[in-house]
């Protein structure tokens, strides 16, 4: 929360959605409930429920995510987001994100890259990380929210949908935006890790875009994140 509230773009309409957390967290958002827009904690049906349930709240222009545990990189994230959008008439933006240390976010261990985007790279298994991509609110209307029938992938298939099925027009910021703590759902477990190819295969068939050399592709491309680029 800090992380949001002490980013140097103030119009933020600030949405916190909880999952019905039944240990110290609502006392400590109601601590700050003065600088919260909406703030919501009752059960759902997962991760993406949660977020679909953001997004029908939102009324802003632009709406992006920061998930439990996740940090903006700097204070200036959601400002140069906003220049993005304002520089020019597009649909999305995203930029690069690193992996950090659970208990010391200042140790990162992994850096994602993104690079530009095109149509070709998407088809060979690239894909922006999706805390980075921030999307207009109209785009969701139009699109459709997550496929809460994925249980994992459902932001790899909303991205396929909108950047390859449907071609909004998105932006590259090409600096991090997001410090991810390590230990994500999707890598917690093998059987999770299974499970994420299993449904990233099934969003490409969704979405006509790339197949089983695309997942292979996908996957290879996370070894190089290992080693940070200047």
């Amino acid at each position: 929360m800090d992380s949001v509230l002490s980013q140097t773009y103030t119009d933020i309409e600030y949405i916190i959605i909880d999952g019905g957390s039944t240990d110290d967290t609502v006392n400590i958002i109601k601590s700050y409930q003065n600088r919260i827009a909406v703030f919501i904690s009752e059960p759902d049906k997962g991760i993406y429920d949660g977020l679909n349930k953001g997004i029908k709240l939102a009324t802003g222009d632009v709406i992006g995510f920061l998930h439990s545990d996740d940090l903006y990189e700097n204070n200036t994230v959601i400002e140069k987001v906003a220049k993005a959008f304002m520089a020019s008439e597009i649909d999305s933006v995203y930029g690069d994100l690193t992996y950090v240390n659970k208990s010391d976010p200042t140790k990162v261990i992994r850096y994602w890259k993104s690079g530009e985007f095109t149509l070709k790279k998407l088809g060979r298994g690239w894909m922006p990380p999706h805390p980075t991509f921030f999307v207009k609110r109209d785009i969701y209307q139009q699109r459709g929210q997550f496929d809460t029938s994925f249980k994992i992938a459902a932001d790899y298939d909303l991205m396929l949908r909108f950047l390859g099925k449907y071609k909004i027009s998105t932006d590259y910021i090409p600096n991090v935006l997001i410090k991810m703590r390590v230990g994500g759902e999707s890598n917690k477990s093998l059987k999770n890790v299974i499970r994420k190819s299993t449904e990233d295969l099934q969003a490409m068939r969704n979405n006509n875009i790339g197949g089983f050399l695309s997942l292979i592709f996908k996957n290879l491309s996370k070894v190089k994140q290992f080693i940070k680029k200047d």
